[in-house]
């Protein structure tokens, strides 16, 4: 018999029961929950099953902060008790470093309006007596922390769902998955077939199984974890209300009261991962034989920061799994090239997550596009490079292993690297270049003075401050020569390319030789992508942006892609090269080309396929840094041949090779964007000031209505750029704007303005707050600093030496 469902959701765990229970809450209730044995089998029945608003992802902070109301009203709705309590929570620090980055991670905890102090020792100790506070140097509170019971939650969300009409199907395995004549999903089970629109992997510990049906891999492993649980306490026993939860940094470890007992789990720094291809089918409530002398060093750490456990028993030993992702955020969204085909899944702290996870997705199943910015746990996020068992053990291993260890700003860390490599990466090793990975490609990020250079961590300025300075010094008076591999490239051609583009992108479609700016909306009119467009011919274009978001904006141009007509390939690992810019740029590029690269030559924003130093190639006359520059793109295989020549044909010029922090340097100066920082999915394009970029004078293009509806209505906030008063540190991104005692913004990214020596950050501030005039500050490094509002770019405010219009300018 099949059955007919629009949704089948695979799993009975927690991630997929809320998936399940928010589809019916948005009315979506022809939907049904399919579970292989009992719901909670897997890795929710074992679970802790703490909450928490913290991540180490701002943005699914955010996401995680209505968790406790979630949690209330469907106990209240469904009739089944959800076991709520409602602790609250401190993170302990035991050092200097880590007790400065609690102080940033408060401010962060303000910019989204997350509830959070700073605790002394003695607070500390007077909220849970059971710490050791001897060499405790702060802690952070949060009061929203607790705990639910695994079960009951589970179950409220599945009985919440089917009182709104949905199902659930137990005892019943999915064997396989087709695709149907009509474009429907077939799902085979042995209990019968489903045939549906729509299918969501929340398999969980067999995600990967289950996805391996329709021939994708998914990036994420099982990992094993521990806890334990105590005998009761005396302490507890005699004690009113509950204990908070406690995370202590330099233990690795986490603790809740449970009952009268306490619940201590750690994430030990040799962890070890379980069945990597997913678990067997046949396990369901069963545990992991615990491997005590494995985590042995993090338990001893724990027992001295808590006394009182070595007087007590252990109860229980619980080694259960639980899955990973390589970045540990969850997976979720619709597959590439599967449509119908959705994940939700990696969820490592599910009870902190899996409330916003079955909204967001319940939302973007419903509506055709998620509610709110889900870059951090989109499912398109990773390239194909990340479902490389190697490589996710490399960098699962690494993210479980720190998952209490604090990162630092400056911080590269080493699993799984190098992965990728541009062809002149050796040139930069040479020259003592220091990397930073993006997407799998290592990039410079600065060159250091010698081989031997250490940089120091550091929350504040680091000893790698002077080089990133010269390089861009180098930039602002002679020449610099940036790598750009890590820009996303796609060739759109075909009879029909200048039409789809003109209806895909939100700007003017640039005749022969031109290039433009273009933002993509969706039809609500927000920011899908900032891009560039190159005419190369009249039936032949290059549009590029973002080289992380490969696959998210593959992903949403094929399902707008016509039938026929355009061809759209992917372009960015054959074609690569270099950024020239500075005042020298134009004589140094003049040496390898033969056309004209004068002003009347190739005039700004103009681009042409041409040859330098006798290798196929496109020239593009833009730059973002703010000086004259070039853009040369070369086949992969000639990227060397042509750093080599610009070497040679530069020295003379002091042409000087530069790294992404010069690069954001120069940018924070000119008050440019970026994409992920300045411009997100929840910006729109009069918010962010590329509202001139879009041309409202085409009769149709994706989201056009809504930028019309919204023209004439001024927006909430908008992006401006802000001048700090900070001594030794720089904004990063995330920390709150004040004016006075009223929280009015956030910081999307900051850097020192070397140039103009001062720090910059670029900020939404509300637009009440810019227009009132009002002194305004900014946290930095948890100290709140001094602002300006810029009312223009810090540096050559009129664009004059971009457009080549200043004297000296040439060659």
């Amino acid at each position: 018999m099949t059955r007919r469902y629009r949704v089948t959701v695979i799993g009975g765990g927690i991630v997929g029961a809320s998936v399940l229970y928010h589809l019916a809450r948005r009315g979506l209730t022809d939907a049904v929950l399919v579970e292989r044995d009992v719901l909670t089998a897997g890795s929710t029945w074992h679970a802790a099953a703490g909450f928490h608003a913290v991540n180490d992802d701002p943005r699914v902070s955010a996401l995680q902060g209505s968790t406790v109301e979630l949690y209330r009203q469907v106990e209240a709705e469904s009739g089944v008790p959800v076991g709520l309590k409602v602790t609250g929570g401190i993170t302990i620090a035991g050092t200097p470093q880590r007790w400065e980055g609690l102080r940033a991670a408060r401010s962060i905890h303000d910019s989204l309006g997350i509830e959070a102090s700073l605790l002394t020792p003695d607070e500390i100790h007077d909220l849970c007596p059971l710490v050791d506070v001897t060499n405790v140097v702060g802690g952070l509170y949060d009061p929203h922390e607790g705990c639910a019971d695994p079960h009951g939650i589970t179950h409220a969300f599945v009985t919440a769902a089917r009182g709104r009409g949905a199902a659930s199907m137990l005892h019943t395995r999915v064997t396989g998955m087709r695709r149907t004549p009509s474009g429907d999903w077939l799902v085979e089970t042995d209990q019968g077939e489903i045939e549906c629109e729509h299918v969501v992997n929340a398999a969980g510990l067999w995600a990967r199984r289950v996805s391996r049906m329709v021939g994708v891999d998914l990036p994420l492993v099982p990992m094993q974890h521990h806890y334990l649980l105590t005998e009761d306490i005396d302490l507890l026993t005699s004690r009113d209300g509950m204990m908070p939860a406690v995370v202590d940094l330099e233990g690795f470890s986490y603790l809740q009261q449970e009952h009268h007992g306490l619940i201590l789990g750690v994430y030990e720094t040799n962890p070890r991962h379980w069945h990597v291809d997913g678990a067997p089918w046949d396990f369901g409530m069963e545990l992991i034989p615990p491997e005590v002398d494995r985590i042995a060093p993090e338990l001893g750490v724990a027992f001295s920061r808590y006394p009182s456990l070595a007087d007590v028993g252990i109860r229980r030993w619980v080694n259960g799994a639980l899955t990973v992702t390589p970045d540990g955020n969850p997976l979720v969204g619709p597959l590439p090239g599967r449509a119908g085909q959705w994940v939700a899944n990696g969820c490592m702290a599910g009870f902190s997550q899996a409330g916003a996870i079955g909204s967001t997705l319940a939302d973007w199943i419903v509506d055709g596009e998620p509610s709110t910015d889900v870059l951090g746990l989109d499912v398109a996020r990773f390239g194909e490079y990340a479902n490389d068992d190697a490589y996710l053990c490399a960098m699962t291993g690494q993210f479980y292993a720190r998952r209490f260890v604090m990162t630092y700003p400056n911080e590269e860390l080493p699993a799984a690297r190098p992965l990728v490599t541009s062809p002149s990466h050796d040139e930069y090793i040479d020259r003592h270049a220091r990397f930073t990975c993006i997407w799998g490609l290592e990039t410079p990020a600065y060159f250091a003075p010698g081989e031997a250079f250490v940089e120091e961590l550091t929350h504040r300025r680091s000893n790698a401050h002077d080089c990133v300075a010269a390089e861009v010094k180098a930039v602002r008076t002679a020449a610099g020569m940036l790598d750009t591999s890590m820009y996303a490239r796609y060739e759109v051609s075909g009879t029909g390319a200048e039409a789809w583009l003109d209806h895909l992108l939100a700007g003017t479609t640039p005749r022969t030789g031109r290039m433009r700016l273009s933002p993509a909306l969706d039809q609500r009119g927000r920011l899908v992508g900032d891009f560039s467009v190159a005419r190369l011919a009249d039936d032949r274009f290059w549009i590029v942006g973002s080289y992380p978001m490969q696959r998210i904006h593959l992903r949403w141009f094929a399902d707008r892609a016509p039938a026929s007509g355009v061809e759209l390939t992917n372009i960015s690992d054959e074609w690569m090269g270099f950024a020239v810019s500075g005042p020298r740029s134009r004589a140094i590029i003049q040496r390898l080309v033969d056309d004209d690269v004068s002003d009347a030559g190739l005039s700004f924003f103009g681009c042409r396929p041409t040859t330098v130093a006798g290798i196929d190639a496109v020239i593009a006359r833009v730059s973002f840094t703010g000086e004259l520059g070039f853009e040369i793109t070369v086949p992969r295989s000639r990227h060397r041949e042509l750093f080599v020549h610009l070497q040679r044909v530069g020295q003379g010029d002091g042409l000087a090779l530069c790294g992404l922090r010069a690069s954001e340097s120069l940018r924070l100066e000119k008050s440019y964007g970026v994409w992920s920082a300045e411009f997100t999915p929840t910006s729109t394009p009069v918010s962010c000031g590329l509202d001139r970029f879009v041309d409202l004078a085409k009769p149709e293009f994706i989201g056009r209505d809504a930028v019309l509806a919204e023209r004439d209505i001024p927006p909430r906030q908008r992006l401006v750029t802000l001048a700090v008063d900070a001594a030794d540190a720089d904004a990063i991104g995330f920390e709150p704007v004040w004016c006075g005692t009223r929280r009015v913004g956030v910081v999307t990214s900051g850097a020192y303005g070397h140039t103009v020596g001062r720090s910059l950050a670029m900020a939404y501030v509300d637009a009440d707050a810019i227009d009132s005039g009002e002194p305004m500050s900014v946290d930095v490094v948890g100290d709140r600093c001094p602002a300006e509002l810029l009312d223009r770019p810090a540096y050559d405010p009129t664009g004059a030496r971009l457009r080549s219009t200043a004297p000296g300018q040439g060659g």
